[in-house]
């Protein structure tokens, strides 16, 4: 709990103690715990990109943000942890001197961010956030420069979840699914999306011999939607084989075991009883 004195200098100097001790604890209760790693670890700003996919940038202006929606830096990932608390000593005084001027009411500029999506990424201003943060504030001023990406940050917490969305960026760039399809295919296994894509490839391939044209990657990917994967998530779930998985989890599943116990690639009635009396339905 922040107790002030009175006395700004020492109030200031407090503030920094409090924030190095908060982040010293953080560590040693993540240890304890047995967590990931990365949960108190901020997110860096090129490796959130290089996974979402970089398109391009608008500059938005100077905005009021919230001090929770900034979980990164662009260059300074070391020097403070994923709530900006101070991971050493070494910058007690021009921490200070920052804390000392926002006590004593003095005007202190906004801080620069990129934007992407809900998130913040700290370009200039680790400090002035970070004593943000030591003075309970809510809400920082900051000039903003959004940063548009091929798939969106939905879902990003922490360094473990790019592995996810850099695998999403790459399937959708083989399968480019749009709209409510798009939204549709998601699977939690970063290297499941891997073989989703060869599997779409590879339907892709049988439908261009069997029509004798060619198709390009939009129209395939528009196309398994319609006539193969919608039909057969529906069939799924007309005979209770979905259970509690997502849907893209459980076509995958009864894909698989389709082309093991019965060798060809064709969908009816037949097969899925079939699939049920031979497998046991993950659950």
């Amino acid at each position: 709990m922040r107790r002030d004195t009175g006395f700004p200098v020492a109030d200031a100097e407090n503030d920094f103690t409090r924030m190095r001790r908060q982040q010293v604890l953080s560590r040693l209760s993540t240890w304890l715990r047995r967590e990931p790693d990365d949960v108190n670890i901020m997110l860096p700003f090129d490796e959130v990109v290089a996974a979402l996919g970089w398109v391009g940038e608008r500059r938005v202006g100077t905005q009021t943000i919230r001090l929770d929606s900034i979980v990164g830096s662009v260059d300074r990932t070391r020097d403070f942890d994923r709530r900006f608390r101070p991971t050493s000593a070494r910058m007690r005084q021009r921490w200070q001197r920052l804390a000392l001027a926002q006590r004593r009411g003095e005007s202190v500029p906004p801080i620069d961010v990129y934007r992407v999506g809900d998130l913040h990424f700290v370009v200039d201003g680790h400090h002035r956030v970070s004593v943000a943060h030591a003075l309970g504030l809510d809400v920082i001023d900051a000039v903003v420069t959004e940063v548009l990406t091929r798939i969106n940050a939905h879902g990003i917490r922490h360094r473990g979840d790019l592995i996810v969305k850099d695998y999403r960026r790459l399937f959708l760039e083989r399968v480019p699914l749009t709209g409510e399809a798009r939204a549709a295919v998601v699977l939690a296994d970063p290297w499941e999306y891997a073989r989703l894509g060869e599997h779409v490839e590879a339907w892709g391939f049988r439908l261009m011999q069997d029509e004798g044209t060619f198709l390009d990657r939009a129209a395939i990917a528009r196309r398994w939607f319609a006539e193969e994967y919608e039909p057969v998530v529906r069939m799924l779930r007309q005979a209770d084989m979905v259970g509690a998985r997502p849907e893209t989890e459980a076509y995958m599943w009864v894909a698989g075991e389709r082309y093991r116990l019965i060798r060809n690639h064709r969908w009816d009635d037949d097969v899925i009883d079939t699939l049920r009396a031979t497998t046991e339905v993950p659950r």
